[in-house]
């Protein structure tokens, strides 16, 4: 019996040793990341190679938006942006990065493909792009030939002050989603777009192929003697020869100005468009109307730009301006939601009207639905609001009293918060976004506003509720008792941070 028990322990352990050894050795493929489908971008980085810096107001910090490289780059290339996605649907995310060599003096910069190939990620191609400006780059992906494959789009400008467009397409005869060919590169002394049409129902579904869009380029007339006078080129995707080709080219007569004057505010000179945008601008409808319900405002100042349209306001970070040959282009990124940057072209249109084109990095949806391309017309004697972002109940004339102190809006969009003989200034805003009304603070003495937990980025945003309800899209002006709930903006939409909520009551002192 003994013999039996000692014979049983001994297969026992044997097998727990197999087991473990089994455990160790088992090779390492079978560790596969699977990480969310998901597509982060990085912002792009300085010429200099630091992160693009508008002042003291700016933050720096990406928190779980950032995302890192899944390898590291060779010696001397440097990341400007990063897009993740599992481009061939094997729950794998793939990786692709735009770099620039710094030790290059031509300033290439290049598209890379990071992959999982069964043991690990390696990159797969590189292949060099048009735009050579760093701080102007935009890397997207679209389905822009109907067939629901993956299109990249890398945007930017040359040394030449030029914009460029750099397209690749997966190529159906490899690894679907791996490899890529060039199908477009489109250099232009003006704005490029593409053109986004209505895709049918059958597409949606995914029983027919859609249409491909097309791409206009915009660019100065050299044959006119009017610097204002454009020529637009139109692309379409050629379905036999797999590349973009010219298919229109039409020649659009600009304003007939005083060219003296035109010169100077194009003349590329530091500051002279800055100051000449530098103002509030409505949008023109397709009739000529002016849609007073849709401006942007440009403070060269408070390097700020603007966006109002339909009780949404928007106020982004003016980073980097950059000349082009009608005008700006300008880097801006949302001073709510960290991850949204907008590249800004502004073209001189005439002495009172300008035309913007406006490109932006991530696509999400905060209720934010308006298109901001188009003409627009600087306000002059039109009616103004108090302040540029103020069309509807943006300011206001109140104080309320709270547990945490008095709490003063002025009309000009100032607050002040008195707590034990403690003063707290700064700027404030009502807002839209997702349904619900919300509060932007933003402290001009380094103080935190409402709260003793302290913000890297110095702005500090709460969600507007009535006192004792759940509603959350209220009118300020309406109620006596309201409700403050610390919350941040980000790609997830709105996200409360669980602190404590501040009650303020309306009192009666509007001195």
């Amino acid at each position: 019996m003994k013999h039996k028990k000692l014979l049983s322990t001994i297969v026992i352990f044997s097998f727990c040793a197999i087991g473990i050894v089994v455990l160790i050795k088992w090779p390492q493929t079978e560790e596969i990341p699977r990480e969310r489908h998901r597509t982060r971008i990085i912002a792009p980085a300085a010429a200099d190679g630091q992160q693009i810096n508008s002042g003291p107001t700016d933050f720096n910090g990406y928190d779980e938006d950032s995302y890192r490289l899944l390898i590291s780059l060779g010696e001397g290339e440097q990341v400007i942006t990063v897009l993740n996605h599992d481009f061939n649907s094997n729950s794998i995310e793939e990786q692709l990065a735009v770099y620039r060599v710094l030790t290059d003096s031509d300033s290439l910069i290049s598209l890379t493909l990071i992959a999982f190939d069964g043991r690990s990620y390696r990159r797969m191609w590189d292949a060099p792009v048009a735009a050579t400006m760093p701080g102007t780059i935009f890397l997207d992906m679209q389905d822009l030939l109907g067939d629901r494959s993956n299109c990249i789009i890398i945007t930017g400008m040359n040394s030449s002050g030029e914009n460029t467009m750099t397209i690749f397409h997966s190529i159906p005869e490899e690894d679907p989603g791996l490899q890529f060919t060039k199908i477009a590169e489109i250099q232009m002394d003006g704005s490029i777009t593409i053109n986004e049409v209505q895709r049918t129902s059958a597409y949606r579904q995914g029983i027919t192929r859609g249409q491909p869009f097309s791409i206009t380029a915009y660019g100065r007339d050299t044959q006119s003697d009017n610097i204002l006078d454009r020529i637009e080129i139109t692309y379409e995707f050629n379905q036999t020869s797999g590349i973009f080709e010219q298919s229109s080219i039409t020649r659009v007569p600009g304003t007939q100005i005083e060219q003296i004057r035109v010169r100077e505010i194009l003349s590329g000179q530091r500051g002279v468009f800055e100051n000449f945008i530098n103002d509030l601008w409505y949008h023109v409808n397709r009739d000529g109307t002016i849609d007073r319900n849709q401006y942007i405002f440009f403070d060269h100042d408070k390097r700020e730009i603007i966006f109002y349209s339909s009780q949404t306001q928007q106020i982004y970070l003016w980073q980097q301006s950059i000349p082009t040959r009608f005008g700006l282009n300008i880097t801006s990124r949302s001073i709510s939601v960290s991850t949204m940057n907008r590249i800004i072209n502004v073209e001189l249109a005439s002495m009172d009207s300008i035309q913007l084109r406006i490109t932006e990095n991530i696509r999400i949806r905060l209720d934010v639905s308006e298109s901001w391309d188009g003409m627009y017309r600087r306000a002059g004697t039109l009616p103004r609001p108090s302040h540029a972002g103020s069309a509807s109940q943006t300011f206001t004339e109140a104080v309320f009293d709270s547990l945490l102190g008095r709490l003063q809006f002025r009309s000009n969009g100032e607050y002040e918060l008195s707590s034990g003989g403690t003063v707290t200034m700064g700027r404030y805003a009502f807002f839209q976004a997702a349904g619900n009304s919300l509060l932007e603070l933003r402290p001009g003495n380094g103080a935190a506003p409402l709260t003793q937990q302290q913000s890297n980025d110095n702005r500090y945003i709460y969600l507007l509720s009535a006192a004792g309800t759940n509603t959350a899209a209220v009118n300020i002006n309406g109620l006596d008792s309201v409700r403050l709930t610390r919350v941040r903006l980000g790609t997830g939409g709105i996200q409360e941070l669980h602190e404590p909520p501040i009650v303020l009551t309306r009192t009666q002192d509007n001195n």
